[in-house]
Order: structure tokens, then sequence, then C-alpha cells
């Protein structure tokens, strides 16, 4: 419930107070975001499956997050940051999907 509510008050501030990305940030947002919601579906899965545990969902939120900007930050010093952004996108999308056909599955039996 917290973690709702956090949400909640997260995203009326963002929209309420409009805050700036730096520029030197806005290469590694989206990536960020797609990490962010594999932790996300993952957690509901395993929240779902009734083996979710606080600690992972954590690590695993922020660690992806990182782990995802790291690479696409090497990509883009070697000069291939584009095709690094997509390989982690392509990697963390089949993630998500899996994920969200498992809450699909448990919710639905379908």
């Amino acid at each position: 419930m917290i973690a709702l509510i956090g949400l909640v008050v997260g995203v009326g501030l963002g929209l309420a107070l409009h805050p700036d990305v730096p520029l030197w940030l806005q290469p590694y947002l989206p990536i960020a975001i797609v990490a962010a919601l594999d932790a996300m579906f993952g957690g509901v899965r395993a929240r779902l499956e009734g083996i979710f545990d606080e600690k992972v969902f954590v690590v695993s939120f922020l660690s992806n997050t990182v782990i995802a900007a790291l690479i696409v930050f090497l990509g883009d010093e070697l000069g291939v940051g584009s095709q690094l952004s997509t390989g982690v996108v392509v990697v963390l999308g089949i993630r998500i999907f899996s994920n969200a056909a498992g809450i699909r599955r448990k919710l639905f039996g379908a």
C-alpha cells in the first residue's frame, strides 16, 4: 500500500512540477524506465505466485536500472549506443512480456 501511495504522489508531483531532465541524462532515462518496468512486472508476478521478497525486488529494481544505463553509456562511449540501446530494450521487452504472460495466466488461468 505504501508503494502505491508513493507512486501516486510521485506521478502527481511530476505532472504538477514538470521537472526538466538534464540533457546528459536524456539518452539513459528511457532505458532506465524500461528496466524499472521489467522489475515491476517481475515483482507483480512474484507476488501473485506467492514468492515475492522485498529485498529481492529492491535489488532487482536498482540493479536492472543501473546495469541497463551502464550498458547504454558503454555503447555511447564505444560509438554504438543506438545498437546497444536497441538490444537492451529488446531483452527487457521480452522479459516484460514474459512476466505479463505469467500474470495473465495467474489471474485468468489463460
